[in-house]
């Protein structure tokens, strides 16, 4: 007999929640911290724009494959094994970056220690037991410990800027690494117990016809290929201004801290659209609601390109981040809807990892075209482009779903 601690929705169960939140918003500092060290680390080791971008990619990586390998971790042992092994690895990472002597050091801190092994382990694993502990508010649930990501977005670059502006750029990461391995293994501590029993099969949504066998009319395979091309999409465009939004600034010659400020105002929003986007879901699906994001997240982009002015820039970024928010929560709602949910694991964990290599080339590529044409506006138009790709496959999907659901009828 299951305890009622133990029940799905308990009162423990949004305690855990709460837990889960504190926990990836702290891990979440592995993902945002290059956006801050980016304009110092380029300055100190005399490199490239592209070159010193590189660690992020690497981070995010690292990230996407880790959060696989940490997903089986956590199904094998619980979630509190890859949690505990993350806290370690990040504090280390942060305190091996910090101490780096190179930029081949740093990138092997931020790739392996950060990445690969430190904040993909509170990501994916939480997310997936979190989704265990809920039924009738799941989708709400997950959007909550999702928002951990962008909540960590907007508190670590303005405190990582001022303690860089203060102590620089090496203090800040290796007092952020004693930090981690202070507060991380108490939270993870507090994650006792299995998940609760839940049922296996999902009710079928009650506007979309479900066959996990030929989902949308096409294998699984080819369906899951349609994602991942659309997950890396969407986030090559949604990275760019994460990344690359304190360089920028710079660049049109405004101080650092702006950036960083406007950074933290994106991803703030994010956490409100992240939030919402489950509220919208669930009235119209998730390929609408990857729909709407792409479109509204190709005209948050196209205002960057006649809009520079300083007030101008904070009200875009928080556009930006209000329109962006519910692409990527988007994915594992529709994994829910056209899958079996015996594959529910494999097929999200396999479209966020597509999202991830999105968010690491789009770290990269904006840097490697301002190389070539000394500008930005270039690399905007670029992640405009790469966010038609997402539109365009979900308005076939949608098509196709509508096609079917005639049929049936």
């Amino acid at each position: 007999m299951i305890s009622s601690e133990s029940r799905a929705e308990s009162s423990y169960a949004w305690i855990r929640l709460a837990i889960a939140l504190t926990l990836m918003t702290i891990g979440g500092s592995g993902m945002y911290s290059m956006s801050v060290a980016l304009p110092p680390l380029q300055a100190e080791f005399g490199i490239a724009r592209a070159t010193a971008s590189l660690p992020y990619t690497l981070t995010m990586i690292g990230f996407g494959i880790g959060g696989i390998l940490m997903g089986k971790l956590a199904d094998r042992f619980g979630v509190r094994v890859p949690v505990l092994v993350g806290s370690v690895c990040l504090a280390t990472g942060f305190v091996a970056a910090g101490m780096s002597q190179n930029l081949v050091q740093f990138s092997a801190a931020q790739g392996l220690l950060i990445g690969l092994l430190g904040t993909s382990a509170t990501f994916v694993p939480l997310v997936a037991d979190i989704s265990l502990w809920f039924t009738r508010r799941r989708g709400i649930a997950v959007a909550i410990v999702m928002s951990g990501n962008y909540l960590a977005g907007a508190v670590w670059p303005p405190t990582m800027q001022y303690f860089i502006d203060h102590f620089g750029w090496r203090a800040t990461y290796i007092g952020t690494g004693l930090f981690c391995i202070a507060a991380m293994p108490l939270l993870a501590l507090l994650l006792k117990g299995r998940p609760p029993a839940i049922a296996e099969s999902a009710a079928p949504s009650r506007s979309t016809p479900r066959n996990p066998d030929r989902p949308l009319g096409f294998s699984p395979g080819a369906l899951q290929t349609l994602l991942c091309i659309a997950g890396v999409s969407c986030c090559v465009a949604m990275s760019m201004p994460q990344v690359h939004m304190v360089a920028y600034c710079g660049d049109l010659g405004y101080a650092a801290a702006r950036g960083a400020e406007m950074l933290s105002l994106m991803l703030g929003f994010g956490i409100v659209s992240r939030l919402a986007s489950g509220w919208i879901a669930d009235r119209i699906g998730g390929l609408r609601t990857l729909l709407l994001g792409a479109v509204l997240q190709a005209v948050a982009l196209a205002l960057f390109l006649p809009f520079q002015q300083l007030a101008a820039l904070y009200v875009i970024s928080a556009l930006f981040g209000l329109f962006q928010g519910g692409l990527v929560p988007s994915y594992p709602i529709i994994v829910r809807e056209y899958f079996s949910p015996r594959e529910a694991g494999v097929r999200t964990g396999t479209v966020i990892m597509a999202t991830l290599f999105g968010m690491a080339l789009g770290g990269w590529l904006p840097g490697w075209i301002f190389d070539l044409t000394g500008s930005y506006r270039a690399a905007f138009a670029n992640g405009i482009a790469w966010n038609l790709v997402t539109t365009t496959i979900a308005v076939f999907l949608l098509t196709r779903a509508r096609r079917l659901s005639l049929r049936a009828a």
